[in-house]
């Protein structure tokens, strides 16, 4: 029953949650203030690197 229900909360969530969950974990895992800055610039740099070049303010 656990399984199953953990399934359906797995399908329900959007793929904004999702991607705001694995960001959270991936932060919480930092060992320091520097590996947490360090972890911030990545996910900030990933973000920009998923944009399509047309939406650049270029």
């Amino acid at each position: 029953m656990y399984l199953l229900s953990r399934l359906f909360l797995f399908l329900t969530k959007s793929p904004d949650q999702l991607a705001k969950e694995r960001a959270d974990a991936f932060l919480a895992e930092a060992t320091d203030l520097y590996d947490l800055e360090f972890r911030m610039r990545k996910l900030d740099r990933d973000v920009i690197a998923r944009r399509p070049s047309w939406m650049s303010q270029h």
